[in-house]
């Protein structure tokens, strides 16, 4: 009987084991990235920390990889499989002959405000002093270029961009006064205590909601065609991580201050309610706003309205697969 009892167990051990092992060798790994430690990008932070990719069979490596332009040349080198980047960088990167595609997009506009000096009353008094954006091509770029026009005046010609790095870099050039002011996400204008400022301008002031593909999942057309599986289940994770953080707002809080280091109550309260409310259900692409960052793009490589079409750089038949399961209703329900 003992030795019966012995075989028994050591049968379940042995099995047992196979099965621990099968599932860890199932989990299929994935390097991907976000590309700013604020609450836009907490759809990525959501899905690693509460463990929606593993959900979904990914063993996955977030990286941080600061702003679009730096992103979008780590997707394209193979470093990163899967990686948020704005539709501006994606744009420029297939103007000038990359492969790269929008295939979900999280945030389909840019909620900026442009902060100035307290000093700085009026539009006019903003002309020739300089603003600050983290690198060309990136969100921050896009954000100062139309929040400068909002005001009427001209990027640039009227109000000089200097790039001038990460959001410290920027709080510090502001500080000394090397720039007069800056494009700044939801919340982070709660941080800047001790600097006199002033909000000149925001995204929410436009008559009409400015449509920009700003918080994507972003991958190469090969990456798309040879694992089009793994795309699906990297998305359905996203998915079911943004309705996770909209529907838990405290856990969405907890979040954004693990990955900004930030535990102001009044940032977290903005930003998590301004991020929460524009996330969108169904992650399809704005057509209009990539559109747009297409012209830009053709326009300053000189190249023939035309040579990039929506199509070329938005692909989001994955998304509409998922819908059509049902999931999205139910993660609402």
């Amino acid at each position: 009987m003992r030795s019966y009892c012995s075989a028994f167990i050591g049968t379940i051990i042995v099995l047992w084991t196979l099965l621990w092992g099968f599932t860890v060798h199932a989990q299929e790994r994935i390097k991907l990235d976000y590309s700013s430690a604020d609450a836009s990008n907490s759809v990525w932070f959501t899905a690693q920390d509460r463990g929606f990719f593993r959900k979904y069979g990914l063993d996955s490596q977030l990286i941080f990889i600061p702003s679009t332009t730096t992103a979008v040349a780590s997707i394209i080198a193979g470093d990163v499989n899967i990686g948020n980047a704005a539709g501006s960088g994606v744009a420029s990167a297939d103007v000038a002959g990359a492969n790269l595609l929008l295939v979900a997009c999280f945030l389909n506009t840019l909620p900026y405000e442009l902060v100035v000096q307290e000093s700085i009353k009026s539009a006019e008094e903003l002309r020739g002093k300089s603003v600050g954006i983290s690198r060309v091509g990136s969100a921050s770029d896009v954000a100062a270029r139309v929040l400068i026009k909002g005001l009427g005046l001209e990027p640039v010609k009227d109000v000089p961009i200097l790039q001038v790095g990460g959001a410290t870099e920027r709080a510090s050039a502001f500080r000394t006064g090397r720039i007069g002011g800056f494009p700044s996400p939801p919340g982070i204008i709660e941080l800047a205590q001790g600097m006199p400022h002033r909000v000149i301008i925001s995204t929410a002031d436009f008559p009409k909601r400015f449509e920009f593909p700003y918080i994507c999942a972003t991958t190469t057309k090969s990456y798309l065609t040879s694992h089009r599986d793994t795309v699906r289940r990297t998305l359905m994770a996203l998915i079911e991580a943004t309705a996770f953080f909209k529907n838990n707002k405290e856990e969405g809080k907890k979040v954004i201050a693990k990955y900004s280091r930030q535990n102001n109550p009044a940032y977290l309260e903005s930003s998590y309610r301004t991020i929460a409310k524009l996330y969108d259900r169904v992650p399809l692409i704005t057509r209009e706003g990539t559109e747009e960052q297409i012209k830009e793009a053709l326009a300053q490589s000189r190249k023939p309205p035309g040579s990039l079409r929506f199509e070329d750089m938005a692909d989001d038949s994955l998304v509409r697969e998922i819908e059509k399961t049902g999931l999205i209703e139910k993660l609402y329900k």
